[in-house]
């Protein structure tokens, strides 16, 4: 019988009691990764969508009307244009400066819970690596109590610790090689959130000032 055959439980049985702390860890880890999935899903918008709208409201000058299609969007790119338009009229660094305020809050928002997925990639071998160090610690001194006891070793005598050694390693793997496929997929996600919102504030922050600039002009003229 392979060990794919085997149920988990059997399987959490022969690994021993390493086996615990590496299925807490899949288990957070898969919890971590599906509110994350969840969660990005929910504040994920058509971005090019949403600046078309709120510059064409912008360059009309209604100002109250970008601010309340900015307060719908659940994105981090509206709240970073809602912050930058409550500003309209400012200088550019004042704007630059309000958009800078909320992207501090909004982008540990982004990151929340990815120390938690790197520690799980990164000690789940490390704790195969143990349950494999304690069955193979497990069956040398099962060898050593059978020699001193003048009695034959016999494969059955050592199949428990190996099971464990074996498993445990398979395990740590199992839970750290996913956890990290998804952690890097997720930092990508983070990445392109940042790279629009570092785009919309651009465009924002140069729409209001050629804005400004040009109602400047028609006033003095």
């Amino acid at each position: 019988m392979g060990i794919w055959e085997i149920n988990l439980g059997q399987l959490i049985m022969a690994g021993g009691p390493i086996m615990v702390p590496i299925l807490i860890c899949s288990i957070i880890a898969l919890g971590v990764v599906l509110g994350k999935i969840a969660y990005f899903r929910s504040i994920t918008t058509d971005t090019v969508q949403l600046k078309q709208d709120v510059f064409h409201l912008l360059k009309q000058n209604k100002i109250k009307e970008a601010v309340s299609l900015c307060e719908t969007n659940p994105s981090p790119v509206a709240k970073i244009l809602k912050a930058g338009i409550l500003k309209a009229g400012s200088s550019r660094e004042t704007i630059k400066e309000a958009m800078e305020d909320v992207s501090l809050f909004e982008v540990p928002k982004l990151e929340k819970r990815f120390t938690a997925l790197a520690t799980i990639a990164n000690v789940s071998p490390l704790l195969g690596l143990l349950g494999t160090v304690t069955g193979m610690t497990g069956a040398f001194h099962t060898i050593q109590a059978r020699a001193t006891s003048m009695n034959p070793v016999t494969p059955a005598d050592l199949a428990g610790n190996i099971w464990e050694a074996l498993i445990t390693t398979v395990a740590g793997l199992a839970v750290a090689i996913p956890t990290f496929v998804a952690y890097n997929y997720l930092i990508s996600r983070v990445n392109t959130f940042v790279l629009e919102m570092e785009r919309a504030a651009t465009e924002l922050v140069n729409l209001l000032c050629e804005h400004s600039e040009h109602s400047f002009t028609q006033e003095e003229l």
